[in-house]
């Protein structure tokens, strides 16, 4: 497995941990993101990568 794939990986273990841990719902998270409602769960699973500002709002709200 490649280094970017890793990162990825980690970075979406972590968004569910964290979303968890605010008892937060993919849906809930995806309306506070300002993005559809399948995006979460599809970061989690690194079917789809999350952009830089995305990121930066996360790390607001966690």
């Amino acid at each position: 497995m490649d280094f970017e794939r890793e990162t990825y990986i980690k970075l979406g273990k972590n968004i569910k941990k964290y979303r968890l841990a605010k008892n937060l719902s993919q849906e809930k998270l995806s309306e506070l993101l300002d993005v559809n409602s399948k995006f979460i769960g599809l970061v989690e699973r690194v079917e789809r990568y999350i952009s830089l500002k995305k990121l930066i709002q996360l790390f607001v709200l966690f």
